[in-house]
């Protein structure tokens, strides 16, 4: 018999880690070790950076706040956060349609 997936998990939408609320994916367990040691896992869902910015996140952390070496982990982790938490395309929500706008 076949197990049932979490409700938050469709065809279309990757499966959230109900504790941590970051996309289980390939560089999931990375991220999570290594950025949830030092702060909350929601300081990376309410970001959308490029790999480059992200990159650079990392190199300020590592020079302004104790961060250690990702070595090996680190292109793994990038290549995470980038596609998972990388620029969005699409707003919160649709433009208003022309008839809801206020008229000049």
């Amino acid at each position: 018999m076949a197990q049932k997936k979490p409700a938050s998990h469709t065809a279309n939408q990757p499966q959230i880690d109900p504790q941590s609320g970051l996309v289980m994916a390939e560089g999931y367990n990375m991220v999570a070790a290594h950025c949830s040691a030092c702060h909350s896992p929601s300081l990376i869902t309410q970001n959308a950076m490029s790999r480059e910015r992200w990159l650079e996140t990392i190199r300020w952390m590592q020079n302004t706040q104790k961060l250690w070496p990702l070595g090996d982990a680190e292109p793994l982790i990038l290549d995470y956060l980038a596609t998972w938490y990388g620029p969005k395309t699409q707003s919160r929500r649709p433009p208003l349609a022309p008839h809801l706008l206020p008229k000049p």
